[in-house]
């Protein structure tokens, strides 16, 4: 495990009592009973600005802590342990486009706002049902910016959109130019397919034709936090019910087969954690970034789906009952595995990566 100081082991402990218990899983399944149009609470989207998670990676000239990704990470995976509904995640990536690409006046007019948790962004950049940012077709003339974007996540709730174009990264403002229509992927959350015709558009002139891969790697590395903390959560779970349930008068914990299942899972979870952490590292570091987000997503996209499915099986039938809660990280699971690149994609880019 990554050595954390004392700040940070304090950032962690606060992350992990608030979603326990101000978010568990219960406040999850509130909110997707409700019609709440945002897909997150506001109410607790504002306690998380004013505890300052919102500012984490922000500097502290714009209003922000400058606080370091892994101390972004620690929080991204206790929210994940709980499958906490939140832009936090897509707001940060967003915002480190700015931190990353922003001129001055982008940065003092943006990132204040951001850092306060007034304004929320997100990252719109597929325009096909695969990740694939070689495909863009987004395109400005005359500063107005046309196409569409199939899957953003937490769109409903976004002020600001960070748009891919074919020629690079643009800030546009919901509203003229901005149509959203619902996406209903299976982990129930906010998802929207985002159509840009004219709206007016504000380029990102820093970071020159890596900007986007940059800030894809945050991307994937934050995103792979979140399932981390899923993973961690499923395999907690599961273990306290092998441990409750009895089959043939014992307690199904005391089976070999089942000792060694749970075992292999333990050692894929340290993989995991090793992998996103030194991930999270290298960001801070500036050193290795891309590989190590590379190895990171693919590594959390093999561990979370194998622990999603075995998480499922160990619970029995009763795991795919809405009842029980094993089964929402598996749908949640199933979407992030696809999100800024599934286990194909990734290996490609590890490859061409290397080649280098």
């Amino acid at each position: 495990m990554a050595v954390l100081s004392e700040e940070q082991e304090m950032l962690r402990d606060m992350a992990r009592e608030w979603a326990s218990n101000e978010s568990p899983v219960a406040a999850f399944r509130k909110l997707r009973n409700s019609d709440n149009p945002d897909g997150f609470d506001r109410g607790a989207w504002k306690t998380m600005a004013e505890m300052g998670w919102t500012g984490v990676i922000i500097p502290e000239a714009h209003g922000g802590s400058d606080f370091g990704w892994l101390s972004m990470g620690l929080v991204a995976e206790e929210l994940g342990k709980t499958l906490t509904a939140s832009p936090l995640i897509a707001s940060t990536v967003a915002a480190s486009a700015i931190v990353l690409g922003g001129s001055e006046k982008q940065k003092a007019k943006w990132l204040p706002r951001l850092a306060s948790g007034e304004t929320i962004a997100t990252l719109a950049v597929d325009e096909g049902p695969r990740h694939d940012p070689a495909t863009i077709e987004a395109s400005v003339s005359d500063g107005k910016l046309s196409g569409t974007k199939a899957f953003v996540p937490e769109a409903h709730g976004a002020d600001l959109f960070v748009v891919a174009a074919a020629d690079g990264l643009y800030l546009v403002e919901k509203g003229d130019g901005v149509s959203l229509s619902d996406r209903k992927l299976t982990d129930q959350r906010s998802h929207a397919q985002v159509t840009f015709d004219g709206a007016p558009a504000d380029k990102l002139a820093e970071g020159g034709d890596a900007l986007l891969d940059d800030v894809l790697d945050r991307a994937r590395i934050l995103a792979s936090c979140e399932m981390l903390g899923m993973a961690q959560a499923v395999f907690d779970k599961t273990l306290d019910y092998l441990k409750q349930r009895v089959q043939f008068n014992q307690v199904l914990a005391s089976f070999q087969a089942l000792q060694h299942r749970m075992a292999d899972l333990f050692a894929d979870l340290a993989m995991m954690r090793s992998a996103v952490e030194g991930a999270l590292q290298a960001l801070d570091s500036g050193f290795g970034a891309s590989r190590s987000a590379t190895i990171a997503k693919a590594e959390a996209n093999r561990v979370l789906h194998k622990m999603a499915s075995e998480g499922i099986q160990l619970h029995g039938g009763i795991g795919m009952t809405d009842e029980y809660d094993v089964g929402f990280y598996l749908k949640r699971a199933r979407v992030l595995e696809s999100q800024w690149g599934n286990s194909g994609y990734l290996k490609d880019r590890f490859a061409t990566l290397s080649s280098y």
